[in-house]
């Protein structure tokens, strides 16, 4: 019996410390931001305050679920800008920063570019995520980044196209990893085909501490298999589900967002 007994509570402490390694506050996952994710931007507290107005406004504007504490992730298309800053906001409407990325957003000008659409989108599994095959298309580029990389499917949006008569149609919004080798490097400026490209490393820990997996948690949680999700993941405690994409309409490049690139030649992906 005494086996017994010290082989269950030695089951309970591991049990116990595997969900104590998921991060439980703001603090622990902006530490987590810090140490991880490789392309950081140093954004000035004034900034991080007109983001969050600007989050506050779109969310409660498209009438989201603010009824618990939630991560969200805010996005700035405009290209004086192209950044993305990750934000948890309690219950109450107050709001802590974790952190933010150069990210790549739509790039009118070319046939099939879209301006990436400004919004509330909300990550829901009736627009499955899938994860990069990494395989190489006929330009030698990995459009959603290395094999594994999750790609966070937004649904259809409607959005203004880049070329021709500009007509504002459908496209498919996701937001992905991206070529790591000749792409990644450009993040910062708008490349992309519409959808918004962001570091590897953002991927990994937006994907392992299922920053904005709310509703496949709960899914999960009812006993309906995600296959997106990993075994390995440690879900932080208030994930979220909003991607909120904004455009600050800058006249000059703001000073705290990460250098544009040489102009190059367009690169190949969403």
């Amino acid at each position: 019996m005494f086996v017994l007994a010290l082989a269950g509570a030695v089951c309970l402490f591991l049990s116990m410390a595997a969900v104590g390694a998921a991060p439980a506050s703001p603090r622990e996952l902006a530490a987590l931001y810090r140490s991880q994710v490789d392309r950081a931007l140093a954004v000035p507290d004034g900034e991080v305050r007109r983001y969050q107005t600007l989050a506050e406004a779109a969310l409660r504007s498209a009438q989201a679920d603010l009824s618990g504490a939630q991560y969200l992730l805010v996005v700035d298309r405009d290209p004086k800008v192209q950044a993305a800053l990750l934000f948890w906001r309690s219950a109450f409407g107050d709001y802590r920063f974790i952190g933010a990325s150069p990210v790549s957003t739509g790039r009118p000008g070319t046939f099939d570019h879209f301006e990436t659409p400004a919004g509330v989108f909300e990550h829901s599994p009736s627009n499955p995520d899938f994860r990069a095959e990494g395989t190489f298309n006929s330009n030698g580029i990995r459009g959603y980044g290395r094999k594994g990389m999750r790609v966070y499917d937004l649904g259809w949006q409607r959005a203004p196209k880049g070329w021709g008569d500009r007509a504002t149609i459908e496209m498919r919004l996701q937001m992905h990893a991206t070529e790591p080798d000749s792409l990644e490097h450009r993040l910062g400026s708008a490349q992309s085909k519409g959808c918004v490209r962001i570091p590897a490393t953002l991927n990994t820990l937006l994907d392992h501490y299922g920053v904005l997996d709310a509703e496949y948690e709960q899914l999960a949680a009812d006993g309906q298999a995600q296959w997106v999700l990993k075994e390995d993941r440690e879900t932080v405690a208030d994930p979220g589900r909003y991607v909120i994409i904004v455009d600050s309409g800058l006249t000059r490049r703001a000073p705290w967002t990460a250098s544009p690139p040489a102009p190059r030649g367009r690169g190949q992906g969403g």
